[in-house]
């Protein structure tokens, strides 16, 4: 407002010198100052306010422009009409601006016709070009305004979208990191509960035995702690420098599978002729840990006296993993005798339930490489994991 109100005041001081030379002219009639004054300070105080309330501002300057150019005190209405246009236009839009230059050339055509000077013709051509200036002056201004509101709009957006972007890695960082702790820990920290609870009933009768689950809790607490280092000074280090020791991979399935027959798990492994040869290294870390999560899921539930099998085969371009436990014979029949032939013909669809961290993590992974995890009781009892990774969308 401080530029509108210099304006206002220079076309306001402007009217006002006219009026005194004018007053010191017998020969040019002059209404009083009493009247004049005021008539002058109402012209131009809607000026002041012409960005705020463009419309008010510019109708109202045009209904105060009668009576001023009527007494001719002045120059202000001629030059508060051009401003006004320019600012409709600019401010509000064409079609009000429009409205209002018709508004105006209306009124000023009244005017022009209910007072004809000697130079009318001077007069409405001079008003013509001044119109047209500033009408051509509103238009380039509206979209130089137009196209920085445009910009301001498309940064805010690409900001918007930044932003997001942002959180989105950060969750998916987060979920990974998540899934790593867990596969890691989880899985340690089930191997040490039973073994330790073996330890505790064979430490009276059968002290061999206890001093090797002892051994066994010491060995997997060491791994898991030596996993959580290497782990940590990853999310620590900010540099590429400092030597990385590589996660496990599907190779390793072997020590996992001698692992859980330790902890008490009789295990049997069968992976298929070159079912690992050039597998990706995240599909097969991903192979890994799904194993791991189903071993360990089998350690803790399943129940003493269980057994597990893996089978890990490659078909074409997608590896399949299976992994299942007869829950310790526990697990009914879930198909029943009677409909067994059709089962045959059209076997059950495969229970897929929710859990717990573990089968959130599995289903993670084989969502990263747009695999499958179905997970659920078995047909024959016990529970069954089984999942397919395309390994050509993985490289």
């Amino acid at each position: 407002m401080a530029g509108d109100s210099f304006i206002a005041v220079a076309l306001l001081l402007t009217d006002l010198l006219f009026f005194v030379a004018a007053a010191e002219t017998p020969e040019v009639p002059m209404p009083p100052w009493y009247v004049v004054l005021p008539l002058d300070i109402a012209m131009v105080a809607p000026l002041v306010f012409r960005r705020k309330a463009t419309l008010w501002s510019a109708y109202l300057l045009l209904l105060i422009g009668i009576p001023h150019s009527a007494l001719e005190l002045g120059a202000a209405s001629a030059f508060a009409m051009m401003i006004s246009i320019y600012s409709v236009l600019v401010y509000v839009g064409r079609k009000q601006g429009l409205l209002y230059l018709l508004a105006t050339v209306v009124v000023s055509g009244l005017q022009l016709w209910i007072d004809t000077p000697e130079d009318v013709w001077i007069l409405a051509i001079i008003a013509l070009f001044s119109t047209a200036l500033c009408w051509t002056l509103g238009e380039f201004a509206g979209a130089r305004r137009a196209y920085h509101e445009e910009v301001e709009a498309r940064l805010h957006l690409l900001e918007t979208e930044r932003d997001q972007a942002t959180r989105i890695a950060v969750g998916e960082e987060r979920g990974r990191i998540a899934r790593e702790l867990h596969d890691v820990v989880a899985h340690a920290v089930s191997v040490m509960v039973v073994q330790a609870d073996g330890a505790s009933y064979a430490v009276d009768g059968n002290p061999e035995m206890a001093k090797r689950a002892l051994q066994t809790i010491s060995e997997t607490g060491r791994g898991a702690l030596a996993e959580l280092r290497r782990l940590l000074d990853v999310l620590r280090s900010d540099g590429d420098d400092e030597p990385r020791v590589p996660q496990p991979d599907a190779s390793a399935l072997t020590d996992l599978a001698d692992r859980i027959r330790q902890a008490g798990v009789p295990v049997t492994l069968a992976i298929g002729p070159e079912a690992l040869a050039g597998l990706p290294a995240g599909v097969s870390l991903g192979v890994y840990r799904i194993v791991q999560e189903s071993l360990t899921n089998t350690l803790k539930h399943a129940g003493q006296g269980a057994q597990a099998e893996v089978v890990v085969r490659r078909e074409a371009d997608v590896i399949d993993v299976k992994v299942t436990d007869d829950g310790a014979g526990r697990a009914k029949q879930l198909v029943p005798a009677a409909t067994k032939v059709a089962a045959h013909t059209a076997p059950p669809r495969k229970l897929t339930v929710p859990g717990g961290n573990g089968l959130i993590g599995m289903r993670e992974r084989a969502n990263v490489f747009g695999g499958t995890l179905e997970v659920g009781p078995a047909p024959g009892g016990g529970w069954q994991v089984h999942a397919r990774l395309p390994v050509r969308l993985a490289t």
